[in-house]
This record gives structure tokens, C-alpha cells and sequence, in this order.
């Protein structure tokens, strides 16, 4: 009789067990099939802004996600085009990709309005933009438009126009110049009323183009230039901070939907920490890479009296205020009011 209690006995016991062992290995692998792989992309080199951003990014959202979300990095156009990423999100077919701003208009004509020339003063104004009423109202007017959600705006870099022709002093050296633009109308219109001849390319096209002297000359971030070694055949650098370009990271719906809520506070997070840090730091850095590639890459710099490039740039932004209808003129007129 005291055997056969004894064994009840261990058998409950080992009953018991085999239960929370069983409990404890469906809890992991419901943890397992809970992480979440993320593939951020973008069409710059890994060394590049986007990459360092990208490498903050990953380690901050393994890090508050508790490592349920895997960030894998695709640069150089592994998972898509810049050009074709925007499309791609809204189909589900890529996660998350960082893009220009000036790539997204043709998809949320909205969005020029970050592009117009000189629409931002100073560094400060453009943080009372994206921080405040504005930043809000433009992330929730973008997903409810095309589904994309903008999950933070990124560094802005201010564009410096390079060309292998001559060094630019005034306005008027840049009239006749095959001006590499994106494919897009600001831009077009913006050197247009510059003097160039803007000819469109996608980015992919672009190195290629400068390289053989199809178009001559460009502009990018300054880092860009570096990065992309632009320098060794674009001697003449001119800093004009025309254009605010703006890097938004975006992600799609789909992705977002298989988050769930603290993996989705988690990301929204790290990505505004990871931007405001980045921001700051590109800042910073900016007229290094100018000395660089002035000591280093030996390009020969000025700094162009700007006042004819400010007046050309105001009556761009009229025309396009003018033209694009009630609600691109009053998110116009929130920008300019959040510089005073």
C-alpha cells in the first residue's frame, strides 16, 4: 500500500512536470513565432547617411523590441529602387525603405512641398515643421492617402550643386548647364528659373551619366558626394543649400499589421530617437565633409552670393502654390508660419 501511494505520488509530480515543461517549450516557441524580420532598404552605398542610419536604426529597434523585430539592412537597391519603393510598400511587396522626399511626390504630390526651394530658413525652423502640427498632420495625411506609413523624417540635408564645367560665382554661371535633376517637377522648374537645362534621371542612372559627361553636373548632400565619389570627375563645387532634401523612413501597411501593439511602440520609438540623433549629427559633420572633399577630393569650392537663387526660388514656390490647389497652398502657408 505504501508502495503503490509513493508511486501516485511520483507520478503526479512527474505528471506536473511534463505539463510545465510542455507550458514552457509552447511559450518559447510562441516567442519564436512572434519575431518579426525587417527588411529596411534603401539605394545608397552601406557606407553611406542612409547606412549609418540604417545601423542605428537596427540596433535600436532589436533593442526596444526586445529583439522580437530582426532588422536585416538592404542597401544599394537590393529589395527595390528608390524610384519603385514607394509603389512597392503600398503593394506589401517591401517592409520599409529610407526615400528622398523628392522620390515620393510622384506618388504623394503633397510631399513637394518639403521640396520647394529655400522653404526651409534654418535648421530650427525645420525642426518646429517636423516636431510639431505640421510633421503630425503630414504622417497622417500620407498613410490616409496611400497607406504608406511615414514612421519618421530623418536628416535633412542641404543639397550642394556640383558640376565639371566651371565654378559657380552668381546665378548667371548657371545658364546652359545639363543639370542631372530627379525625376521631379520642383526640381525641373526649380533650375529652369536658375538658367540650367535640368535633364531627369532616376538615381540608378545617374553615376553613370555625371561619369561620361552626358548631363554636367548634379546636386546631393554633401555626404553623397563623398560617398559616391563624385569629386574625381565633378571638380567645382558650389554650396547653395537650395533644395532641403529630406531622407523619410517609410514603412507599408502590411508590415505594420504584423506588429503587434508594443512591437509597433517599440519601432515608432527607435525611429524618432534614431532621426532626431541622426539629424544632429549630420548637421555636425556637414562642413567636414565639405573640407574633405575640398582637401581630400580636391574640388575647388564657392560660396555664391545666394540673393538671385532666393528671389528665383520665392516665385517658384507662388507658381507652384498657385497651381496645385487649396490644400497645397495652406500646408505652404503652415511652413512658412512656423519660421517666425
Amino acid at each position: 500500500m505504501k508502495f503503490t501511494k509513493n508511486a501516485t505520488v511520483f507520478g503526479f509530480i512527474c505528471m506536473v512536470l511534463a505539463v510545465l515543461a510542455q507550458g514552457t517549450f509552447l511559450q518559447r516557441s510562441a516567442q519564436a513565432a512572434d519575431v518579426i524580420n525587417m527588411n529596411l532598404g534603401f539605394g545608397a552605398p552601406q557606407d553611406s547617411d542612409h547606412g549609418l542610419f540604417a545601423k542605428r536604426l537596427k540596433e535600436r529597434i532589436e533593442d526596444y523590441s526586445n529583439g522580437t523585430i530582426q532588422v536585416k539592412i538592404r542597401c544599394c537597391s537590393q529589395v527595390s529602387s528608390e524610384d519603385d519603393s514607394f509603389r512597392a510598400m503600398q503593394l506589401g511587396t517591401v517592409d520599409s525603405f529610407i526615400i528622398t522626399a523628392n522620390n515620393v511626390s510622384r506618388h504623394w504630390p503633397l510631399m513637394d512641398v518639403t521640396v520647394l526651394p529655400y522653404i526651409f530658413e534654418d535648421n530650427d525652423h525645420f525642426d518646429r515643421v517636423t516636431s510639431g502640427e505640421v510633421g503630425t498632420f503630414i504622417k497622417d495625411k500620407i498613410q490616409k492617402d496611400t497607406s504608406v506609413h511615414l514612421l519618421a523624417f530623418g536628416a535633412v540635408t542641404y543639397r550642394d550643386f556640383y558640376n565639371s564645367k566651371r565654378p559657380i560665382q552668381t546665378m548667371a554661371d548657371m545658364k546652359g548647364l545639363k543639370i542631372r535633376t530627379p525625376k521631379n517637377e520642383v526640381m525641373l522648374v526649380t533650375f529652369k528659373a536658375f538658367g540650367a537645362e535640368p535633364v531627369p534621371l532616376a538615381w540608378s542612372e545617374t553615376p553613370t551619366a555625371l561619369q561620361t559627361g552626358t548631363v554636367d553636373g548634379s546636386d546631393n548632400g554633401t555626404s553623397f558626394i563623398k560617398s559616391m565619389k563624385f569629386y574625381e570627375f565633378e571638380p567645382y563645387l558650389a554650396i547653395l543649400e537650395h533644395f532641403s532634401a529630406i531622407t523619410p523612413l517609410f514603412a507599408s501597411d502590411a508590415f505594420m499589421k504584423r506588429l503587434s501593439d508594443d512591437q509597433r511602440a517599440a519601432l515608432l520609438r527607435a525611429a524618432t530617437e534614431v532621426s532626431n540623433e541622426h539629424n544632429k549629427s549630420r548637421r555636425a559633420a556637414r562642413e567636414d565633409v565639405r573640407r574633405w572633399l575640398v582637401e581630400q577630393g580636391g574640388m575647388d569650392r564657392t560660396d555664391p552670393d545666394r540673393t538671385a537663387f532666393i528671389a528665383a526660388a520665392r516665385q517658384v514656390q507662388q507658381s507652384f502654390a498657385d497651381k496645385r490647389g487649396a490644400e497645397f497652398r495652406a500646408l505652404l502657408e503652415k511652413i512658412r508660419a512656423a519660421a517666425q
